[in-house]
């Protein structure tokens, strides 16, 4: 006779790591009032991996910022992204890459 008994294991869910595009209003030299501005704007269960800027054209920058959020919450993409939008120096926010990871 066989027995079979089952095994409770809590499966980790990965998460996803979204690349942005933020346009400022202005030509900025300084991106770090910007940076503490977009940090306050991320929700509780993301983090900021990364950020790095990209000249644009006659001294304009754009902010390119690496956010990790939680893959299993629902809406927290967007929320995000409508809330970068919202701060006053920002004239547009652009999706760049989105990508599953396991870390």
């Amino acid at each position: 006779m066989w027995f079979f008994r089952a095994i409770m294991v809590k499966i980790k869910m990965g998460h996803i790591i979204v690349t942005y595009k933020v346009f400022p209003e202005d030509i900025m030299d300084n991106f770090d009032e910007l940076k503490k501005k977009i940090e306050k704007c991320l929700p509780e269960s993301s983090s900021l991996e990364g950020y790095g800027e990209e000249p644009i054209a006659f001294g304009l920058k754009a902010l390119l910022v690496q956010i990790k959020f939680p893959e299993d919450v629902t809406g927290l993409v967007d929320i995000f992204e409508n809330q970068i939008q919202r701060i006053d120096t920002v004239s547009q926010v652009q999706t760049l890459m989105v990508r599953r990871t396991s870390r």
